[in-house]
C-alpha cells in the first residue's frame, strides 16, 4: 500500500508539472514551442513575450495555488463533517465570500479585483466562524450534524440576501457576475501575494490536522479513548478549511466540483489516510483546474470559457459516473 501511495505522489506530481507547462503553452492566442521557450528565457518585450509572462504565468500560478487549496479544504470538508458530498459550500465559506462582495459593492461601490480579495476573504472567515459557533451550542459540541445543519442554514441566508442585493442594484449585478463565474483570468500576482501566506498557514494546520481526523474517522468515542482533544481537532481543521477555501475564493470565485469531486479521486488512489489524502488532493486539484482552465482557453477560440463553467461541465458528468462505479465511500 506504502509504494501504491508514493507512485500516486510521483504520477500526480508530474500531472501537475505537465499541467503547468500546458498551461504556460497553450492559450487562446497561439504561441509556438519556440515563441514560448523564447517568452521564458530570453524575454524581448514582444508580443508574445508578454502574453506569456503577463497572462498566462500568473493565471498559472494562481491556478495552481488555488486547485491546491480547493483541493485539500475539500478533502478536510468531507473528513470533519463525515459527509461525502462536502464541498467548499457545506461550511457557508463560499456563500459568506460572495455576500461580502455583493454588500461590498452595493454599500462602498467597491468596483476594483484588489479590493473583492480583502472582502470575499472577511466574508469566508466570519460565515465560518458563525457556522462553527451555531453548530458547538449545546452540549455535545461540534458534530458531523450540527455543522452540516449550521452550514446549510448560513448558506441559505447567505444566498437570499446575495440575491435581494443584486436584484436592488444593477450595478451590483454587473460587477457580482464577473466575481460570481469562476475564473483565474484577469489575476495578477499582486492578487496572489495578498492571500498566498494565508493559503500557506492553511496548508500547515491541514499537515497538522491530518491525523486527527484519521483519528475522528473511527469515531468521536474512539477518537477521545485514543487520546484525541476532539474540540482542538475541530477547530484547527476548520481553521485550516476557512484559510484554504476562503483564499481561493476570494480570488477566484467559486469554483464548483472542485472540492466535491477531487477528494473522491484522491481517495480512490491513496485510501482513507489523510497523511496520504490530503497531499494528493492538493496535487490532483491543481492538476484538475490547469487542466481545465486550458479547455476553456482552446474550445472558444479567440474568447475563453471561465474555468467555473469548464468546472460545472466537466464535473458533473464526472461525479456521477464516480458515483456509479466507485460508489461513495462512507466517512
Amino acid at each position: 500500500m506504502a509504494n501504491r501511495r508514493v507512485r500516486a505522489v510521483l504520477v500526480l506530481s508530474a500531472a501537475v508539472v505537465l499541467a503547468v507547462l500546458v498551461s504556460v503553452a497553450v492559450g487562446a492566442k497561439p504561441i509556438s514551442p519556440a515563441g514560448v521557450w523564447h517568452a521564458l528565457f530570453a524575454y524581448s518585450g514582444v508580443e508574445d513575450d508578454l502574453v506569456v509572462w503577463e497572462l498566462r504565468v500568473p493565471r498559472t500560478l494562481i491556478g495552481l495555488a488555488a486547485g491546491v487549496a480547493l483541493g485539500v479544504g475539500g478533502a478536510l470538508m468531507q473528513g470533519h463533517t463525515r459527509n461525502p458530498l462536502a464541498d467548499p459550500g457545506i461550511l457557508g465559506v463560499t456563500q459568506g465570500a460572495a455576500f461580502a462582495v455583493v454588500l461590498a459593492i452595493f454599500t462602498l461601490g467597491v468596483s476594483s479585483l484588489y479590493q473583492y480579495v480583502w472582502f470575499a476573504f472577511a466574508g469566508a472567515l466570519v460565515a465560518s466562524v458563525v457556522v462553527f459557533l451555531l453548530g458547538s451550542a449545546g452540549r455535545g459540541g461540534p458534530t458531523p450534524v450540527t455543522l452540516a445543519l449550521a452550514g446549510a442554514a448560513v448558506s441559505a441566508l447567505m444566498d437570499g440576501l446575495v440575491s435581494a442585493l443584486v436584484l436592488l442594484d444593477r450595478q451590483s449585478l454587473d460587477s457580482f457576475r464577473f466575481w460570481q463565474v469562476g475564473s483565474i483570468a484577469g489575476r495578477d500576482l499582486a492578487v496572489l501575494g495578498q492571500v498566498l501566506p494565508f493559503l500557506l498557514v492553511g496548508l500547515v494546520l491541514a499537515a497538522a490536522n491530518a491525523a486527527g481526523v484519521n483519528a475522528l474517522s473511527l469515531g468521536e468515542d474512539v477518537a477521545r479513548s485514543l487520546g484525541q482533544d476532539v474540540a482542538r481537532t475541530r477547530v484547527v481543521g476548520v481553521a485550516a478549511i476557512t484559510l484554504l477555501v476562503g483564499g481561493a475564493v476570494s480570488v477566484c470565485g467559486p469554483i464548483g466540483f472542485l472540492g466535491l469531486v477531487v477528494p473522491h479521486a484522491a481517495r480512490a488512489l491513496t485510501g482513507p489516510d489523510y497523511r496520504w489524502l490530503l497531499p494528493c488532493a492538493g496535487l490532483l486539484g491543481a492538476a484538475v483546474l490547469l487542466g481545465a482552465d486550458v479547455i476553456g482557453r482552446v474550445v472558444a477560440r479567440p474568447g475563453e470559457l471561465a474555468v467555473g463553467i469548464v468546472m460545472a461541465v466537466i464535473g458533473a458528468p464526472f461525479f456521477v459516473v464516480l458515483v456509479r462505479r466507485r460508489k461513495l465511500v462512507r466517512l
